[in-house]
């Protein structure tokens, strides 16, 4: 089976018509294709974990939601996006997960469509239930063993003996659910089974760093701690030995499937006088007759063992750091081709504008200064308005006549204002102002210019024009007020 199904592209339709990207993207990211779930639809999931609008419920139960579905490639490939995102997303999913009662129930998911999906149907209970304890895990101590701090100011290794004593045997319960994937070299055929195999491969060497450091903060406290507490303690350190054994036969199937060797840590397995000195202190506690041994040696046997187990330690925190940095790596490497595909989207584009067309030009230094041409503000020539031509061609040029001793006064324009009182107003335009008559200026009143040819004042014999002050009824020299007289001796006479 290769390709999406009809199921799928529906599926996917029918998403898309309701408008649930967050839906139609898990859709995407678990078909029917035999392959792993693809990056781009599981890195957009994970920036979804991060979005505070996203509702993370909805994304959780759409996992869920294809769980049901009968193909096996289909629940497969929906287990690995969440742990996908349990491992890469934003702690809030995790969160939710770890609140809900149930989580996946497929111990008895089988498929019988072909023989393929007998041998898929083991590994995916096997891997359900792994991710119901990482789940459950979280649930109990509140944070991911895969992503504690570790060192020697880590969470495991400044923990007090009674939380100790409870949270290892958490990590144990995790440890073993991982284990009991027990798959082999030559079951890993697939691209789906492969996907899932490496998010636990990544996932066990993380939980093992900080299962190790928990053992050394144990033994670090063991022989200070009380008689029952040494009891649960050297239990805590037996199941510890036999899971080590487990791991490596683990980390041995990673080798045999191409896993590079430097991403696989090195486990020092501690010297076995330690389990002989940690039994002799129980039964000393217990009362029983042990071997004499003196503190220093039981202290160099302790010290021996803790240097082998912070080897171990420091082994997987080179793995840790390798994997950091290669993912630093193909993130810049990403970031180096989307920048390189921008610059040439950009290249494509046609240039609107070229130094040849352009106002400001560089080529060889020069600026070209031509002016712009406003068909909406007159030019000035001589310190008077001239207009060049009338675009709506409703009336012949006007040409001012001024006498040479009044150059700096501006004409009127050909739009020459109705209120205007000066005579070429008049000459150029009929005046529409019916309460103005033709005024006659006297050469007593004629408008003095400044010096600056700017500033001017025109006054006449009978009123001061755009003052405020003149009332035409009031002008002898008005129409309006020879009009009003008139009227008034009408009327008398009529009376």
């Amino acid at each position: 089976m290769s390709g999406q199904s009809i199921t799928d592209r529906i599926t996917a339709a029918q998403h898309s018509v309701t408008g649930s990207a967050v839906s139609k993207t898990v859709c995407k990211a678990t078909t029917h294709e035999i392959m792993g779930p693809k990056k781009k639809h599981l890195d957009y999931l994970i920036h979804c974990t991060n979005e505070m609008n996203v509702n993370i419920p909805q994304l959780a139960d759409s996992l869920f939601e294809r769980t049901t579905n009968t193909s096996w490639v289909v629940v497969f490939k929906s287990l690995i996006t969440t742990h996908h995102l349990m491992v890469y997303g934003n702690e809030r999913f995790i969160q939710y997960l770890a609140s809900r009662n149930t989580l996946f129930n497929l111990s008895n998911f089988l498929d019988k469509s072909g023989l393929q999906g007998y041998d898929m149907s083991t590994f995916i209970r096997r891997y359900s239930r792994y991710l119901n304890e990482k789940a459950v895990s979280y649930r109990q101590v509140a944070f991911d063993f895969t992503k504690v701090k570790r060192g020697v100011d880590g969470v495991m290794r400044t923990m007090n003996t009674e939380k100790l004593l409870k949270t290892i045997p958490i990590i144990q319960n995790q440890m073993d659910a991982l284990l009991d994937f027990n798959v082999n070299a030559n079951e890993l055929t697939n691209g789906v089974i492969n996907a899932a195999f490496m998010l636990l491969f990544k996932d066990s060497i993380r939980l093992f760093a900080a299962y190790n450091e928990g053992i050394i903060n144990l033994l670090e406290k063991y022989f200070d701690m009380k008689k029952t507490q040494c009891k649960e303690g050297l239990d805590i350190y037996k199941k510890f030995l036999t899971r080590m054994t487990r791991i490596s036969e683990f980390l041995k199937v990673a080798e045999q499937v191409g896993i590079d060797r430097g991403d696989i840590p090195d486990l020092s397995q501690a010297p076995s006088s330690l389990l002989e000195a940690l039994e002799q202190h129980l039964a000393s506690l217990e009362g029983k007759k042990v071997k004499d041994s003196t503190a220093a040696s039981r202290a160099s046997t302790l010290s021996n063992a803790v240097s082998s187990l912070a080897s171990t330690g420091m082994s997987f925190t080179k793995v840790d750091e390798r994997e950091k940095q290669a993912a630093l790596e193909e993130e810049q490497a990403r970031l180096k081709a989307l920048k390189e595909q921008r610059l040439k989207e950009l290249s494509k584009r046609p240039s609107f504008a070229t130094t040849d067309t352009s106002p400001v030009s560089t080529t060889g230094g020069t600026i070209s200064t031509a002016p712009t041409i406003d068909l909406f503000t007159p030019s000035c020539s001589n310190g008077a308005v001239k207009m060049e031509s009338d675009p709506f061609d409703l009336q012949s040029s006007f040409q001012p006549s001024m006498q040479s001793g009044s150059t700096g006064l501006p004409a009127a324009t050909a739009w020459a204002d109705p209120f205007t009182s000066t005579e070429a107003g008049d000459d150029s335009m009929p005046n529409l102002n019916p309460f103005l008559s033709n005024l006659v200026v006297d050469a007593t009143h004629l408008p003095v210019v400044s010096s600056d040819g700017v500033s001017f004042s025109s006054t006449t014999s009978g009123h001061e024009v755009f003052r405020d002050c003149y009332n035409p009824f009031f002008d002898s020299n008005s129409s309006v007020s020879a009009n009003y007289k008139r009227t008034v001796r009408i009327e008398s006479s009529v009376s």
